[in-house]
């Protein structure tokens, strides 16, 4: 098992502000687990007793509306943290978290985060900043679901989509959607995704290769998202 104060990943997250002596009492109480492709790390609603840390992976966190229907509301990678918001505030989780992929993952029990928060104010900070970064995405989210159409969203998430996760060697985005998750995104129907992915290939803006995305004008998809 490995040693959090020898991660790389800490220094992407709040546990980055944790002395090695810190580092190492969590280090004794984590446990790594692993997370299948399309595995539920936990559900809406359930109670969870610690934090997930990301080492590798991508999953999606994503809600269910009033019609049954999932809602993604954001996308986590390597180096970002799950669960701490409802940790603290001692609540059931408010969102469903699924791997998009293989994701491997240490969970830090609460007490370990409890005693980090109570000992280090940097510590605390960091966490506020983190708490208040997912704020402003939040809200920025929303903003973009009543501020733009359907067309001018379905851009905005595939630049957003290529920024976050990057491209492959051969430039696909690196994350795999299918067409049910990216209406989810942009909130349509899953039709509509369809028929306004093949309008985006027609009009040689992206390409398309099974669930895999390439962006070929990322300029004119820019434009198209800011209602041009």
């Amino acid at each position: 098992m490995g040693k959090c104060h020898q991660c790389i990943i800490r220094h992407f997250n709040s546990f980055k502000s944790l002395s090695t002596e810190e580092l190492t009492c969590i280090s004794d109480s984590k446990t790594e687990m692993i997370f299948k492709k399309g595995q539920v790390v936990f559900t809406e609603g359930s109670s969870i007793n610690g934090v997930f840390c990301v080492k590798s992976g991508k999953c999606k966190l994503s809600k269910l509306n009033s019609n049954g229907k999932e809602q993604i509301v954001r996308f986590v990678k390597g180096g970002d943290v799950l669960g701490y918001r409802s940790v603290i505030a001692d609540e059931p989780v408010t969102l469903t978290v699924t791997a998009l992929d293989d994701m491997n993952a240490c969970f830090i029990p609460k007490s370990d985060i409890f005693e980090a928060l109570e000992k280090n104010p940097k510590f605390i900070m960091d966490m506020m900043k983190t708490a208040c970064s997912d704020l402003k995405d939040a809200n920025m989210t929303l903003s973009k679901m009543a501020q733009k159409n359907v067309r001018e969203r379905l851009a905005d998430t595939l630049l957003f989509l290529e920024e976050t996760f990057d491209i492959t060697e051969d430039g696909y985005i690196d994350v795999q959607l299918s067409r049910e998750e990216i209406s989810s995104i942009i909130g349509t129907a899953t039709e509509s995704a369809i028929r306004l992915l093949s309008g985006f290939k027609k009009e040689r803006l992206i390409n398309l290769k099974g669930k895999r995305i390439q962006v070929l004008d990322a300029q004119k998809l820019r434009n198209i998202s800011e209602g041009f």
